[in-house]
């Protein structure tokens, strides 16, 4: 490879990398290839695709891959706000061998972006997806291309990306023999002139004769919005897969989006969508297909009959046959993942936890695991066991819940899992049936708890539950008994323990929404016996908050907690915005033009505690703009108004 291709590609070392996403396996030797390394990525709105190539170098075809994780990090550039709708943006193998290798045009990896338009400068998240099918490509040099879609304007907005390819060598579970494309394209979905199954046509491969099984990996999103339905995008139609012409998968192509971790969002991010939310790394269906060596095999993908008088919707379907043989242990489970306890952002809202751990097992053998001994605990506490029982097919994957509480001090600790005798046997590779996270203990509260609720207009939807570490509930609202736009001040006498504390919107669209202004606007607080305030909740959280706490001695000094409101969001004339504090500050509220940065209205508030201001902008012209609060001379809320549209 040329010195110029050589200056494209990123090594990073396994520390660096484990500061970035506080999480480790015990596998003996990873690394860690970086193609595109916080680069700033903007739309091309005369072409509605932009397209960013980076080399790597990924180990030489002689070396065995035990696993491979693409993480995907995204941010706000450095010199412009981070960008407003949700695209569909492709992560694929451009070209293998070097500048002069073969072209290969393999989607590994689909991101839909979030819609950025309030996240403030320092805003991050991390993302991650199991690329291993993909072991036979990613080898010696290898292009990477992100293609960022889009139409919105460039100049004052866009993402930063960072992907890093976490590659842990070792011997695989099971061998590759071959990647065959079957579908890659923009489906066209309800057009009575061209029905999709003139293209989702049944495709057909031979399998190897040394081939054991093949595994079918699909992605597929929906996009578009015709009428009647608004499909492709927000219309819910079943996917039926055919292997040799008997069918093993029939589901809902629909993705609940109201629990999304990436929350709030400045657009529609809790409407529920054709297989995706927006802020979300695509997860592929996988299917393992016997096959019998030397024999024709087909798959046949078919969607829900769907025509539209005026067609616009497309299924973006992406889907791969790769060919392996038999595993190489009948023996083999292997821990893919820590959800709770852990920093992880894909985790955020099964953390901070102190009870229940969950791990995410897969068992990478041949025989069927139906008994894992689990070791578990906090470094520097304790370790706890726990036989889990069950029928988990191989390549399939389960979350185990492990009982008992997560032993935690102040501030961050270390989390470890350790898998032990699959079905009573020996495990065949146990370098990866060990793992950690990193996590923050849980705030530690007196006995006197208030829960404050301010309901909304729609309180039918809502209710709470808190559970001591027993599981036990303790105290809880059910749903219909809550009236419309009533303060509720719950006191709680909480004995010595540990508590979750779990409020819930069965509408997926929180307490507040800018698009539901029927909804109106409601709060949730927790505040100690005192009145001050020990946690505030976002509003606008979609489906659910939760609130992991332990009561007992001594307790976490209160906090200079703030709380900041705005609604509506959308309007012709006035909107609100409220604040509260546990101690008094000196405010500045600005409002602002968007784009330009024009202050339009400034108010300040010398020591300021709690208030409730309205403001006119009837005056203006219809456009957006952002009320940004500053407390103390820093930024600490910023959130888009939408005027007269």
């Amino acid at each position: 490879m040329s010195s110029k291709t050589n200056s494209k590609v990123w090594y990073y070392t396994l520390t660096a990398i484990l500061l970035l996403f506080s999480f480790q396996t015990y596998a003996s030797d990873t690394l860690h290839v970086v193609t595109h390394k916080r680069l700033t990525v903007v739309t091309d709105p005369s072409q509605g695709v932009n397209f960013y190539k980076a080399w790597g170098v990924f180990p030489s075809p002689k070396e065995g891959i035990r696993s491979i994780k693409l993480k995907l990090r995204m941010g706000c550039p450095d010199t412009m706000r981070c960008a407003d709708w949700d695209y569909k943006d492709h992560i694929t193998i451009r070209r293998t061998g070097g500048v002069k290798g073969e072209s290969q045009d393999i989607e590994i990896g689909r991101m839909l972006t979030p819609y950025g338009g309030a996240f403030s400068k320092d805003w991050a998240f991390d993302w991650e997806v199991d690329v291993t099918d993909f072991s036979l490509l990613l080898r010696d040099s290898v292009e990477i291309e992100y293609n960022h879609t889009g139409w919105e304007p460039n100049n004052d907005r866009g993402w930063t990306i960072t992907l890093d390819f976490e590659i842990v060598k070792g011997k695989p579970a099971w061998e590759p023999i071959s990647i065959h494309k079957i579908y890659d394209g923009a489906y066209r979905y309800g057009d009575p002139a061209n029905p999709i199954e003139n293209a989702l046509k049944p495709t057909a491969f031979t399998a190897d004769k040394n081939a054991a099984f093949a595994r079918l990996r699909v992605v597929q999103t929906g996009h578009g919005m015709d009428k009647p339905d608004n499909c492709a995008e927000f219309c819910s139609k079943y996917r039926e897969i055919y292997f040799d012409q008997k069918l093993i998968d029939k589901r809902d192509i629909w993705k609940k989006c109201g629990d999304n971790p990436l929350y709030p969002q400045a657009g529609t991010w809790v409407y529920d969508r054709a297989d995706w939310c927006p802020g979300d790394l695509m997860q592929p269906d996988l299917f393992d297909l016997p096959v019998r060596a030397g024999a024709r095999h087909t798959v046949d993908i078919n969607m829900e009959d769907y025509t539209s008088s005026a067609p616009s919707a497309e299924a973006y379907i992406t889907a791969y046959v790769i060919q392996y043989k038999k595993p190489a242990a009948k023996q083999d489970a292997a821990i893919s993942d820590i959800v709770r306890p852990t920093l992880k952002d894909a985790h955020r809202r099964q953390n901070p936890a102190n009870v229940q751990p969950q791990v995410v097992v897969r068992n990478m053998g041949a025989a069927p695991l139906t008994r894992l001994d689990i070791r578990y605990g906090t470094k520097g506490f304790g370790q706890r066991s726990y036989t889990w029982a069950g029928n988990l097919a191989p390549a399939a994957s389960t979350t185990i819940s492990l009982p008992g509480v997560i032993d935690q001090a102040p501030g961050r600790n270390m989390f470890e899992v350790e898998l032990l005798k699959p079905n009573g046997k020996k495990d065949k590779y146990p370098a990866d049936n060990k793992m950690t996270s990193t996590f923050e203990g849980v705030p530690k509260h007196g006995a006197t708890m208030v829960v404050y609720l301010m309901t909304n207009n729609q309180p039918d939807q809502n209710f709470y539950t808190l559970k001591n570490g027993a599981g036990e509930i303790v105290q809880e609202r059910v749903v219909g008994t809550l009236k419309a736009n009533t303060l509720y001040r719950d006191t709680l006498q909480l004995r010595q323990g540990n508590y979750e504390f779990l409020f819930q919107d069965s509408g997926g669209n929180g307490l507040e929404f800018w698009a539901n202004p029927r909804g109106g606007r409601g709060k949730l607080r927790l505040l100690d016996g005192n009145g001050a305030m020990l946690q505030d909740f976002e509003s606008d959280f979609g489906s659910s908050v939760r609130y992991a706490f332990e009561v007992g001695t001594p307790a976490t000094p209160t906090t200079d907690a703030l709380s900041f409101g705005l609604y509506p969001t959308r309007t012709n004339d006035t909107t609100t915005f409220d604040y509260y504090a546990n101690h008094p500050h000196d405010v500045l509220v600005q409002i602002v033009t968007e784009p330009g940065g024009e202050v339009v209205l400034e108010q300040q508030y010398a020591e300021l505690k709690e208030g409730v201001f309205t403001y006119d902008l009837s005056h203006h012209p219809k456009g957006r703009f952002y009320l940004v609060v500053f407390v103390g001379g820093e930024e600490k809320f910023k959130k888009r108004i939408r005027l007269k549209e």
